[in-house]
């Protein structure tokens, strides 16, 4: 896919760790859950562009 992708990913997925540190600091569970959450999205589709990357190179 495109690099745009990977970089939207990416923040996807630093926002999320950023989101889930700040409620685990802050004590604020919906908050840490939605950052888990985000964070776990953007490992899934960053797994999904490396498969379809291997893909195209075969």
């Amino acid at each position: 896919m495109s690099l745009s992708d990977k970089a939207k990913n990416k923040t996807q997925e630093m926002s999320g760790k950023a989101k889930a540190v700040t409620g685990e600091a802050t004590d604020d569970r919906d908050l840490q859950a939605e950052g888990k959450k985000d964070q776990f999205a953007g490992s899934v589709k960053q797994a999904g562009e490396k498969v379809k990357d291997a893909f195209k190179k075969s």
